[in-house]
């Protein structure tokens, strides 16, 4: 299929790669140029504007959009809907609170605009591993986008012939905001899962300390733990993979200082619960400690910090900064 991709950072112009290897047509757009140039030398149409990149897709054109969730994407979609006619269709693949979708869809539909989410996860290792899409949007629609969708999901397990998309870590979630909902509890999950690990990963570092009686001290292997652990245990998972490879550079983690951001769906996770009267102890007391990171480094902060590197590139803040 022909599409553009209108956002080319970590995930948009990875998530280009996967497509073009996958023998799509991609017109590109960023702000840059220069990565604008990148992408072209490796086979990419470029654009210099929204309204050069929309005359040249064939209709019904696809715009994908991967840019900051809030008011980046509200100006890109306003600005692409000015630009299209009946029958486009819209993807927001970004982080995006799903409440937006609900009136964003609204507001196309009107026009006859078509709007799709689409909850994406794989951060920097996408490109090989495939992405896990969630996706939001008219069942006719995603049906028509599901050879997009196919090429950049990781595919089902070897040897296995998959009889619904979900085994091949794909789903039409429902209508539209139905996608970044599930993501939103997706990244949830994600921040309790690191707790966990990092909580863990803190008790066995502390046990070699002189508050702990001396017949009672152990001076743990934290990298010889996660590569055990990676083998068979019940708690293995590709976050312990990521936790492995920070370890084995640096038990030690001098590169962090502890200072973990939130993108925002954590704390959208917890709203949610709240509007629905669900109990979320986990998620919410790992959120809580993010902020309590930015005040006070330690060691299970930092494990947070490298794991998020390690899975999508985020970087931290320079220390006081």
């Amino acid at each position: 299929m022909q599409l553009s991709m209108i956002g080319l950072g970590r995930m948009g112009g990875n998530m280009v790669r996967r497509l073009m290897k996958g023998g799509h047509r991609v017109v590109v757009f960023d702000r840059n140029p220069e990565t604008v140039k990148q992408y072209a030398a490796e086979g990419a149409q470029p654009a210099t504007s929204l309204e050069d990149l929309t005359g040249k897709l064939s209709k019904p054109r696809v715009a994908w959009v991967m840019v900051p969730a809030g008011a980046p994407t509200d100006d890109t979609v306003n600005t692409l809907a000015g630009l299209m006619d009946k029958g486009d269709i819209i993807i927001d693949g970004g982080n995006s609170m799903f409440k937006d979708d609900v009136r964003r869809s609204k507001a196309l539909k009107a026009q006859g605009l078509n709007y799709v989410d689409v909850g994406t996860s794989g951060g920097i290792w996408g490109i090989t591993r495939g992405y896990c899409m969630m996706i939001g949007g008219e069942k006719d629609v995603v049906e028509h986008l599901d050879p997009i969708f196919k090429t950049l999901a990781p595919g089902p397990d070897p040897g296995v012939t998959p009889t619904t998309p979900a085994e091949a870590g794909y789903i039409h979630a429902g209508p539209a905001g139905a996608g970044h909902f599930v993501k939103m509890i997706h990244n949830g999950i994600e921040y309790g899962l690191m707790q966990s690990y990092a909580e863990g990963f803190e008790i066995f570092r502390q046990a070699a300390s002189e508050k702990v009686a001396e017949d009672y001290r152990y001076n743990f292997n934290l990298h010889d733990i996660a590569e055990a652990w990676r083998h068979g245990s019940v708690v293995s998972s590709w976050l312990l993979d990521l936790l492995e490879i920070a370890l084995r550079k640096d038990q030690s983690l001098v590169d962090y200082t502890g200072f973990v951001q939130d993108s925002g769906e954590g704390r959208w996770t917890i709203q949610a619960a709240i509007e629905e009267d669900v109990p979320a102890n986990v998620l919410t007391a790992s959120l809580y400690t993010r902020f309590r990171s930015r005040e006070k480094e330690s060691y299970a902060e930092k494990i947070l910090s490298a794991l998020r590197h390690q899975f999508g590139g985020h970087l931290e803040r320079p220390t006081g900064g």
